[in-house]
């Protein structure tokens, strides 16, 4: 069974407004799995909803967005600072200073493959180009592999994380844009590990007259 990780984003941004949702959200049964980007708050706030997220127990994951060397660098400190989980994302380019950050500490990296371009992000480049992306990246002693493969445009998406997931040893996440029920089954049915969802949570897109607990807990079902 794939894991759901409810990202406390829209746009991939923090939500402004992060810690009162988590706080609507927080009790949810099943729910394990939250993150944020790196982007969107101050330090003291996400101190503050951190310290939420470990007394509740989850598994907590910090997504990099930035498009510079030195800012993945400063968010890897930040999310050691914070005691994050997980660092995920970070474009290619940018990972071996980044994994040299987090080398040896409590934390799993788990980075982008393939050309990520804008904000929001979108991925770009053939299956390919990934696979021997993938190869290369967990050459270099990653934790995992963080796969943006619903924002590309052209690719079929199975195609795409069938073909990555046959040259890959370590977990998959599959993040960004997922957004209807059948996409969450496809991700149990390709027994991809895990996969984030943010916006869909709060445009309400499984639960339109519901809450955002609502949409959470009918994603939970789902699994």
């Amino acid at each position: 069974m794939s894991e759901f990780i409810f990202m406390l984003t829209y746009d991939d941004v923090t939500r402004k407004d992060a810690l009162e949702i988590y706080q609507g959200i927080r009790d949810i049964k099943g729910l394990k799995f939250v993150g944020f980007k790196n982007i969107g708050l101050e330090m003291d706030e996400y101190k503050k909803l951190v310290k939420m997220m470990k007394d509740d127990g989850k598994t907590i994951f910090l997504e990099v967005v930035s498009d510079s060397e030195e800012a993945s660098i400063q968010s890897a400190r930040v999310g050691l600072e914070l005691g994050v989980d997980y660092l995920i994302g970070t474009f290619k380019q940018y990972i071996p200073a980044t994994l040299q950050e987090v080398k040896g500490k409590p934390i799993k990296f788990m980075p982008y493959i393939g050309e990520v371009v804008d904000h929001p992000c979108i991925l770009k480049g053939s299956i390919e180009e990934m696979q021997k992306d993938a190869k290369e990246v967990e050459s270099l002693g990653v934790d995992g592999i963080n796969l943006l493969a619903y924002r590309h445009e052209t690719i079929d998406v199975e195609e795409l994380i069938k073909n990555i997931m046959a040259v890959m040893k370590t977990p998959l996440i599959v993040a960004g844009s997922i957004k209807t029920p059948e996409q969450i089954k496809k991700m149990n049915e390709l027994n991809v590990w895990a996969f984030t969802i943010g916006g869909a949570i709060f445009d309400k897109k499984f639960v339109p007259d519901g809450s955002y607990a609502d949409n959470i807990k009918a994603v939970l079902k789902l699994l």
